[in-house]
């Protein structure tokens, strides 16, 4: 089951310990953009900051998670239904 991390969850999955680092990598395209859950709310799918950790654990490049982040992405819109 897919689980959304919160900012606070997300930065200590991620090793940060702001929430400005966050969103300066989300700007950067070195992690995805947050999922909007209400109208004050938004969050990031916990697979998704696992793969981006796993990918840095790797050794990956800026370019590569760059790459990895834009993967992410896509696959999201692959998970909207078709009408």
């Amino acid at each position: 089951m897919e689980t959304i991390f919160k900012i606070t969850q997300a930065k200590q999955a991620a090793g940060y310990k702001s929430n400005a680092s966050i969103y300066n990598l989300v700007n950067d395209g070195l992690f995805t953009k947050p999922v909007k859950l209400g109208a004050r709310a938004v969050g990031w799918p916990s697979s998704e900051v696992a793969a981006i950790n796993a990918a840095r654990i790797a050794g990956a490049s800026t370019e590569q998670i760059r790459e990895l982040v834009g993967k992410l992405h896509a696959k999201r819109k692959e998970l909207l239904p078709t009408v």
